[in-house]
């Protein structure tokens, strides 16, 4: 063998993963096809990389079983992470919603991760391909463009094809499928949402108006900020519901959370009846947002604004339903939803059951994270579970 243990990918699990292994003894391989380790992680909280989430549990996942991420999660917790950050005397700070940033640049965490394989021995073989993979024996046969690589066990961290410009791809499900392992069906996640021309138009024109929401459908609800684009919705609260929008589905936006509108309307009417609607709403939300919200009705005062007609203005403010056309797609998403069935692995090992040996960490599993350092934490996790097997 040329090595105990090989990892296809070279990003947050594989790294941890790989530190981990070497530190039981193990010898270990890192490739990835990339030019540098880590590209998610460089890129990620702008540049600051949003590390983790101090309030990290099951609840912020998304499985077709929801229980197969508590075993990692438990074993490895946002606190072990917080722990070895500064260890490594990387300073970091709250934003919000326990959402964790380096002081500094996004890169501290890669080189950290970088620094924990060499002391555990790994080697990290970048810009190197693989063209595929092969059982043989008791083990894999590995195919890079310059030589085959033999291993005992076989890991797959190479994530899901969110932002393809990085050089992400399906590759893992390839994997996944060609050892006869069922695959959920991969879709963007954490997407901005999109309109279609008839909506778009009117609303490009508060592209880069920001405002606090409650945004909600069938499955979820998120109390964030959400932002208009030239295409549709982003911000926190989208994103956030795009993990549990499906094609087709509508979405409700509050844009007065805690707030009775109806009722304040109403009082405004009667307690300052010449005040535009255009005025009063201004007064609650961002100018271009109330300008366009008011243009919609004729009245010019309140007073003239028929119990009807209030109502239905406090409805485009408190309970705008919308059904977007779709999402910005894999190249503006953070994440992948989907990937290999959890049915298939050990929740304890990340062991594919009915192959030996063989390993599936991070994105590429069907356990998808919300916004705010959670993927993070289940990369951590998953990659420590599994270097602890190997």
């Amino acid at each position: 063998m040329d090595a105990d243990v090989i990892i296809i990918g070279a990003g947050a699990a594989g790294m941890m993963c790989g530190a981990i292994a070497g530190q039981n003894g193990k010898s270990v391989i890192i490739l990835d096809h990339a030019e540098r380790a880590g590209e998610k992680i460089r890129i990620s909280g702008g540049g600051r990389c949003n590390f983790t989430n101090l309030h990290c549990g099951p609840d912020n996942f998304i499985s077709q079983n929801p229980h197969f991420a508590k075993s990692a999660l438990s074993r490895y917790t946002q606190y072990d992470f917080i722990e070895l950050v500064e260890r490594y005397g990387i300073a970091w700070h709250e934003k919000t919603k326990g959402q964790l940033f380096c002081d500094g640049r996004s890169q501290e965490i890669i080189d950290m991760l970088l620094a924990e394989c060499k002391a555990a021995g790994n080697e990290v073989r970048l810009g190197t391909e693989v063209f595929g993979v092969e059982k043989m024996g008791d083990g894999f046969v590995v195919t890079t463009p310059t030589q085959t690589l033999a291993t005992s066990a076989l890991v797959v961290a190479c994530g899901g094809p969110s932002i393809p410009k990085m050089g992400a791809t399906g590759f893992g499900y390839k994997i996944a499928e060609q050892f006869g392992l069922d695959v959920v069906t991969p879709e963007p996640a954490l997407v901005p949402l999109t309109f279609t021309d008839q909506l778009k138009d009117p609303i490009a024109a508060l592209s880069g108006v920001s405002v606090d929401t409650i945004v909600s459908n069938d499955a979820a609800s998120f109390d964030e900020a959400m932002l208009f684009t030239h295409r549709g919705l982003s911000g926190p609260a989208i994103l956030q519901i795009s993990s549990y929008w499906n094609s087709g589905e509508a979405i409700t936006i509050d844009m007065s959370p805690g707030r009775d509108t109806l009722a304040e309307l109403k009082k405004a009417k009667a307690e300052t009846p010449k005040l535009s609607p255009e005025k009063w709403l201004a007064s609650h939300l961002p100018a271009r947002l109330a300008a366009h919200l008011a243009a919609q009705f004729t009245y010019q005062r309140l007073a003239d604004m028929p119990d009807r007609e209030l109502a239905n203005l406090a409805l485009q403010v408190s309970a705008w339903h919308v059904r977007p056309a779709g999402t910005e797609g894999y190249r503006k998403a953070e994440v992948t939803r989907g990937g290999v069935n959890t049915d298939e692995l050990s929740s304890k090992t990340m062991e594919a059951k009915s192959v030996p040996g063989l390993y599936f960490i991070g994105e590429v599993v069907d356990v998808t994270g919300h916004l705010g350092g959670h993927n993070f934490q289940w990369a951590w996790a998953s990659g420590f579970a599994c270097g602890r097997s190997l």
